[in-house]
């Protein structure tokens, strides 16, 4: 419209008549829409997703739990998270001090997947980097950093929403399969959580950790073995200490024996069960058994038999000690128990007990045991002169052993009884059997009169030399030397003179076998004319017999003088000149 149009006037009465002169325009009508715009589906779809992500997040949100450690070392809120077996189960939401601030108190949220298994047999700690002498673990966390791992534990328990981490992570988790044996020992030694379990040298377990030694007792060692290597536990299992390096000096030489590298840094056990006890049903769970200070015990445990000794010495014994073998004609039969002093306070006598066990079981088979009764056959032996004495096994360290050697000429002694035990009579030996003789021949060294014979030695001398200067002994050397020259010259004149009566004698010999010869011809003719029993056969016979006697004389007499011509004068050798 224009402004300069006249507008209709209105009648008061009604409304306005349509003037014909002018074109009527249209009305406009609004209308309202009945359905609503597509740009408000934008908001609608957003509350709903913050409104699904909230119920999500409040479905899957977890209880809130309190975990007590002593460090918050690696520790950081909002990033620290709580897993298990690489999932995460919860994230580390609050660290604080405690009042008392001696332990750090850390908050998480754990998710709905672990409340149920928060009971209190849940176990916390911190994975971080550990190096440790037995093993090194947690490198990964150098990169990704450290986290709280979890480990839910055996199903059941109650409720729990506070727990107290571990300093450490444990040795066994709870879904691995194995048994925990508990062993007994009389010192822990280099052992410690963690130290490894052998099996022939394979690991197979670990230490898990001890009870607090009491002030008397032995100490309770908890250690893990594996599966299938449990099974291998039997009720006659063997645990022995196979910690460190081991080195020993004996008649062999020296022996080095090393379980492992990380037997020698950490330490180590090592079982085994011998071949008569295989069959025997496998351990229980949390059987006890004692742990051995070395193999050797361990393997000493292993017989059946063991019948008790006891012998007492006079003399030191201080390369002995529990645990030391015994030995029959060098061959071990047995092992010492206990080295004690025994004082009488009445007299004040002093002696060493020694207490030892025999197997029998290293001397005869299973099949061959005597039928005798140990006290008889031990009174059998010593009557043979068997005692007990102490023998050095190595001079250079001055270990020693008990030898249950027979000494010839022994004096009698008798079997006796002390409680269980069989008392058996000792002596001297080793290196104190060396000292006791050469301080007796020190002793009868001391008691000659050394004085005395210096003197009478020192007279001696001077005697001697007054008659070696003297005029007597120098006079008779003279008439000995001539005396001597005379009889030189003696030797050489009958020499001389028997020479060409020496040279005749073979050829009178030998004129002599002629006549001999012509006589037999003889005497056979004769005998062929007489016959041989008649008095003249037996005469001649006689008298050939000493003719040949005489020959043979002869010619032994030549053959001597062609040897020995000064004979004739001096006679044989080693005779006498009359």
């Amino acid at each position: 419209m224009n402004d300069d149009v006249p507008a209709t006037p209105v009648s008061p009465a009604g409304p306005p008549h349509p003037d014909p002169s002018r074109t009527e325009l249209p009305q406009a009508e609004i209308r309202r829409r009945s359905h609503i715009s597509p740009i408000w589906l934008i908001p609608a779809i957003a509350v709903i997703l913050a409104a699904y992500l909230g119920w999500q997040t409040l479905s899957a949100r977890g209880p809130l739990i309190t975990i007590i450690f002593q460090t918050g070392q690696g520790l950081v809120a909002g990033q620290t998270k709580v897993e298990h077996k690489a999932v995460a189960l919860g994230t580390v939401e609050g660290i604080r001090l405690s009042d008392d601030m001696r332990t750090v108190i850390v908050q998480a949220r754990m998710t709905s997947d672990a409340a149920p298994r928060l009971t209190d047999h849940a176990r916390f700690w911190v994975v971080r980097p550990r190096l440790t002498a037995g093993s090194v673990s947690g490198l990964e966390t150098l990169v990704s950093g450290s986290y709280i791992e979890m480990d839910p534990g055996a199903p059941g328990g109650q409720p729990e929403r506070h727990f107290t981490g571990l300093n450490a992570p444990p040795g066994v988790r709870s879904d691995e399969p194995g048994h925990t044996f508990t062993l007994t020992a009389s010192r822990l030694g280099s052992l410690g959580p963690g130290s490894p379990v052998f099996y022939r040298d394979v690991v197979v377990g670990e230490v898990l950790g001890f009870d607090q030694p009491q002030i008397e007792g032995p100490i309770a060692i908890r250690v893990f073995i594996r599966a299938p290597y449990d099974s291998y536990v039997r009720q006659g299992t063997h645990f022995w200490n196979a910690s460190g390096l081991s080195v020993q000096i004996g008649p062999q030489g020296v022996h080095v024996e090393v379980a492992s590298i990380q037997a020698v840094l950490s330490g180590g056990i090592a079982f085994s069960t011998p071949e008569q006890d295989a069959n025997k049903p496998m351990a229980a769970n949390d059987v006890t058994f004692e742990l051995y200070r070395d193999y050797a015990a361990a393997q000493n445990a292993g017989y059946h038999d063991n019948i008790k000794f006891v012998s007492y010495f006079q003399n030191s014994v201080s390369g002995l000690s529990a645990g030391s073998a015994v030995r029959l004609y060098g061959i071990q039969v047995g092992s010492v128990t206990d080295v004690a002093l025994r004082m009488d306070p009445a007299t004040g006598k002093a002696r060493v007990r020694v207490a030892y066990d025999v197997q029998p079981e290293r001397v005869f088979s299973t099949d061959e045991l005597p039928k005798l009764s140990p006290l008889q056959i031990t009174r059998n032996l010593v009557q043979q002169g068997m005692r007990a004495q102490i023998d050095t096994e190595s001079y250079v360290t001055g270990q020693e052993v008990l030898g249950l050697d027979f000494a010839p000429n022994a004096t009698p002694a008798q079997v006796g009884r002390e409680g269980d035990a069989i008392v058996v009579p000792s002596q001297a030996g080793g290196l104190q059997d060396i000292a006791q003789s050469l301080s007796g021949i020190v002793s009868k060294l001391n008691s000659l009169p050394l004085d005395q014979i210096g003197a009478n030695l020192n007279h001696l001398v001077g005697s001697l030399d007054s008659s070696v200067n003297g005029t007597e002994l120098k006079d008779a050397l003279h008439g000995l030397s001539g005396t001597l020259n005379s009889l030189n010259d003696l030797v050489r004149k009958a020499d001389a003179g028997a020479t060409p009566a020496l040279k005749r004698l073979p050829e009178i010999a030998s004129e002599l076998q002629g006549t001999l010869e012509r006589a037999n011809r003889l005497v056979g003719s004769f005998q062929a004319g007489y016959g041989g029993n008649s008095d003249i056969s037996r005469n001649l016979e006689r008298l050939l017999d000493q003719t040949n006697d005489a020959m043979r004389s002869i010619r032994l007499l030549a053959d001597f003088l062609n040897r020995h011509p000064s004979a004739l004068i001096r006679g044989r050798p080693g005779e006498a000149t009359q």
